[in-house]
């Protein structure tokens, strides 16, 4: 039982790393995505053609199509903003054994540089996700705004 456990020790330990570079690449998607949201929206309130128009006017294609197309476009922010707090919450547990093991052994610097990555990870995380998740509700807003005007122009064509 000890092997599996110092096993499972070595192995979460691993993942630390990969998962506080996952956080980053999310907190900076995440400013990208605020970044191209603020676009949107000032081209919208300039009354510009935006993304779907753009797209339909290109392609011309069926609703079902423009349907696919809305799901692949809101697909990433769906994604940042559920695996976002998960990536934080492990980059919390991770440090929290050897920063409890340091506890034990009074090695306070130890504690503190552990639970001082816990909290940063989680923090960072957790912005990122409430920046995804709003950016992802207002996109989803205006694309179905955006396809119910095309299906009024169709139906409106088709009269």
């Amino acid at each position: 039982m000890n092997l599996i456990e110092s096993l499972l020790h070595q192995l979460s330990g691993w993942f630390l790393a990969p998962v506080l570079v996952l956080i980053l690449a999310m907190f900076l998607y995440a400013c990208y995505a605020l970044g191209a949201f603020a676009v949107e929206a000032l081209q919208r309130r300039l009354g510009r053609t935006h993304a779907m128009e753009r797209h339909w006017q290109r392609h011309d294609g069926a609703l079902e199509d423009l349907e696919l197309w809305t799901l692949k476009q809101l697909e990433p922010l769906r994604i940042g903003s559920r695996t976002a707090p998960m990536l934080g919450l492990v980059a919390t547990m991770i440090p929290m054994g050897p920063a409890l093991a340091g506890l034990s052994d009074g090695r306070m610097e130890d504690v503190a540089r552990h639970v001082g990555i816990a909290f940063a990870a989680v923090i960072v995380s957790l912005l990122a996700a409430s920046v995804i998740y709003t950016v992802l509700v207002v996109r989803r807003r205006w694309l179905l705004q955006d396809l119910r005007k095309i299906e009024l122009a169709i139906a409106a064509r088709r009269a």
